[in-house]
């Protein structure tokens, strides 16, 4: 019997050639079948035990994580927004309250005396160029505030943030009266650092929703500030470095390279401000006394307030409160499909 080694590394003994592969020790584990091929694992075949998806218990699980928070929800936010509808397409006033009167049904004849009425379509544009002005403002002085703590040292950085913290856990209705003195026209310190002697700040239209804009942003902004620092600070700065040394101003940072990476917080913030900006109501009631000189200062949340409890017809103030969230949730989902089209992860 003979024994050679081919080019191979397989062992050949004897004139039956049977092979045995070398690289395995007298004594260890089993060479590959004849013919030297080593057999390939066989593939589960698409559909089996390991490609089907889990169900059962597993399947559940989280939804019992968020069963509290979904039972909490339903309680004070689905709940209320089902008896919001429902008022609003019922005849229910002070009559139907006391029980003097059955109450009706009305069907969408509330909100047909609500679009037929031009004091709703004037308050409706007040409010969107109101809540726009307030947005724009509030995300542009937070911004602004954002990146100037990352240029300050730590004793500014600090001072400014507890003034910011402490301008934004402020009440509204507290901030909104300490503006009113500020700008009274007889003992506000205003007047007299511009030596406008007696002027009224409330007395014309649009120099009210001025003032009331001041206090929106003033309480509003620490906010966007302080989420749009956060997420600056997430920014490893080799990128911002990297940017510096190409050049680019401090502008152009921000709108190249750090405005794109905190679109996703911008989203958030922007969001927010719509939503709370859309339904001022603590500012515009106090600031104007009601909604101004003859309504001139309305605004849609004011106006829902004086149709429901000034004058008792609780249907179309429901309805007005429907036609807000209509218009805040179309706002909110056109902006999230114009994002997700251009290919943003929220």
């Amino acid at each position: 019997m003979t024994a050679r080694t081919n080019a191979g590394g397989t062992r050949t003994d004897g004139p039956a050639g049977t092979k045995t592969d070398g690289a395995h020790p007298a004594g260890g584990a089993p060479g590959p079948a004849a013919g030297g091929r080593i057999p390939r694992p066989r593939r589960r075949a698409p559909g089996g035990p390991a490609s089907r998806p889990r169900t059962g218990r597993a399947g559940w699980t989280p939804w019992l994580y968020l069963l509290p928070a979904l039972v909490v929800l339903g309680g004070l936010l689905l709940y209320p927004i089902y008896q919001l509808g429902l008022i609003s397409f019922l005849e229910y006033t002070q009559a139907q309250v006391s029980g003097g009167e059955p109450t009706s049904f009305r069907g969408f004849g509330n909100y047909t005396e609500l679009f037929s009425d031009p004091q709703f379509w004037q308050v409706l544009l007040a409010t969107v160029l109101f809540a726009a002005a307030c947005v724009v403002t509030t995300l542009v002085v937070g911004c602004a505030l954002a990146v100037l703590l990352t240029r300050v040292r730590a004793v500014p950085r600090l001072a400014l943030m507890l003034a910011a913290l402490g301008a934004w856990a402020t009440p509204a209705v507290t901030g909104s009266t300490v503006w009113v003195f500020l700008f009274d026209p007889d003992f506000g310190p205003v007047n007299r650092l511009l030596g406008l002697g007696d002027h009224s700040w409330t007395y014309d239209r649009l120099s009210a929703f001025a003032l009331v804009l001041f206090e929106v942003v003033w309480c509003s902004f620490p906010f966007v500030m302080v989420t749009v620092y956060a997420g600056i600070k997430a920014i490893p700065g080799e990128v911002l470095e990297a940017a510096a040394l190409d050049g680019a101003s401090q502008w152009r940072i921000w709108r190249s390279v750090t405005a794109p990476m905190l679109r996703p917080i911008l989203v958030v913030v922007t969001i927010q401000s719509i939503i709370w900006d859309f339904k001022v109501f603590t500012q515009i009631y106090v600031m104007t006394n009601g909604g101004g000189i003859a309504g001139q200062n309305l605004v849609l949340n004011v106006y829902a307030y004086q149709k429901a409890f000034a004058s008792s017809e609780y249907s179309l103030g429901s309805a007005i409160g429907v036609v807000m969230l209509l218009i805040l949730l179309a706002v909110t989902l056109v902006y999230l499909r114009l994002l997700r089209r251009q290919g943003e992860e929220l």
